[in-house]
């Protein structure tokens, strides 16, 4: 028997930090983001189809996908961003469930899917238990800034996009505060740990 687990959280709430302890643990976490950023790799069919509808101005001169140009107006334009999760979400979800299935032929007990979109994307339905890895607004308002270096306007645009924090907060099975310090995280993480164990 294998626990698939859905961990999500909003922009700049410390989810890649969660992420990173589920491997530590030697726990294998399937990176949606990761697939989807090789789904845009140069010639693929993505790739392609993207071109298509933004034009050759998202290319850089080696013509890779400006990444940073598409964030811009996926960010800024929702009709946009959504074409765009219709040429990436099913070819993402093929992978990931290919993962799955291996990991589930290894007889993993525990299969954590990290998935920004979890809710959004309808991929909660795929997975057994989900975790939200929370931040207060005025601290991820401030990581997104410090990290992404962009002005408040921006970065409130960019949180707008998903779904509020507080809204996959009450849709998970469990929710880690990441407003305090890495070891309060920690802590939290492995009270999370130890419950999902303890179903084996």
């Amino acid at each position: 028997m294998s626990i698939i687990i859905g961990l999500t959280g909003g922009i700049a709430s410390g989810k890649t930090t969660v992420s990173n302890m589920f491997i530590e643990k030697n726990i294998p976490v399937i990176d949606t983001d990761k697939i989807a950023k090789e789904l845009l790799s140069i010639d693929t069919e993505a790739y392609n189809e993207i071109i298509e509808m933004c034009g050759d101005d998202i290319k850089l001169s080696n013509n890779e996908i400006n990444r940073k140009k598409l964030a811009t107006i996926i960010f800024s334009n929702e009709e946009i961003r959504n074409r765009l999760n219709l040429i990436v979400h099913p070819r993402v979800k093929k992978i990931m469930m290919s993962e799955v299935a291996r990991y589930k032929q290894m007889e993993v007990k525990i299969i954590v899917i990290d998935v920004p979109l979890l809710f959004e994307s309808g991929f909660d339905k795929y997975v057994d238990e989900t975790i939200t890895v929370f931040v207060n607004f005025e601290n991820q308002l401030d990581r997104l800034m410090s990290r992404d270096q962009i002005d408040l306007e921006y970065a409130n645009l960019k949180i707008k996009s998903q779904l509020p924090l507080s809204e996959k907060v009450k849709r998970s099975t469990y929710v880690i505060d990441n407003s305090l310090s890495i070891l309060e995280t920690k802590k939290q993480f492995l009270e999370v740990l130890e419950k999902v164990e303890s179903k084996f």
